[in-house]
């Protein structure tokens, strides 16, 4: 397998055009193609700099040619949750005739996508991003070829990488605020480079305040730690 990341430029895509007009940033979270009718089903959370901006930019969205349907299922503020579907890209078109399939997740920021595109083998993978480059503008970011192990450890082990991620989640505003500031400023170091009175002023509130904040996110997160430990496998 041939793991490709790539940041693109398509010229016909709705997505795209809609970031180029408007300060707008897509992220799919789920996404199924029909290759009976050539098109890609997306449901997107979509974030603006306000609801201004977000009403602006998806109302660029839904008078895009490319746009079959389309559907607000909720918004509040600058952030919405939006269902799609849209016809087949150029690009779309060349990966998947060369064999190519999407692996992971799209962002959409600022006139380009972020694509995870995944190949069998390498001859699909260089004859594909060949003719990519006829008629669409990318740079790959990053190109890795995992062996069957490393595949069989990212399988066996996501559960565990999943419940970390659940971790993070479960942490409240000020908890991770604080647990990053206190981690970047050196205060786990030793000699320590921050102490709780400095993580206190940065906060401005008390030193109990801030040690609380500190021991909350320390005692959810290594629960987690302990929890994924033991979902790994030997």
């Amino acid at each position: 397998m041939i793991d490709v990341t790539l940041d693109m430029e398509q010229y016909d895509c709705p997505f795209i055009h809609a970031t180029e007009e408007h300060d707008l940033a897509f992220s799919a979270v789920h996404w199924e193609f029909d290759t009976a009718t050539d098109t890609l089903e997306t449901r997107m959370v979509v974030e603006g700099d306000d609801r201004e901006s977000l009403g602006r930019g998806l109302t660029e969205l839904r008078e895009h040619d490319g746009l079959r349907e389309y559907n607000l299922l909720s918004k509040t503020g600058g952030v919405g949750h939006i269902r799609t579907v849209i016809d087949e890209t150029a690009a779309m078109s060349t990966i998947r005739d060369g064999g190519g399939y999407i692996t992971g997740p799209f962002y959409i920021a600022d006139g380009s996508e972020l694509w995870h595109v995944g190949f069998d083998g390498r001859g699909e993978a260089d004859g594909t991003l060949s003719r990519l480059d006829r008629d669409n503008e990318y740079e790959v970011l990053e190109r890795d070829e995992p062996d069957l192990p490393e595949l069989q450890g990212f399988i066996q082990n996501a559960g565990a990488a999943m419940t970390l991620i659940e971790g993070c989640k479960d942490l409240s505003d000020v908890e991770r605020e604080t647990l990053q500031t206190a981690a970047s400023e050196g205060y786990f170091e030793s000699p320590r480079s921050a102490t709780l009175g400095t993580l206190a002023e940065e906060f401005d509130v008390s030193k109990p305040a801030v040690s609380k904040n500190l021991r909350r996110g320390q005692r959810k997160m290594l629960q987690r730690v302990v929890d994924a430990m033991g979902e790994l496998e030997e």
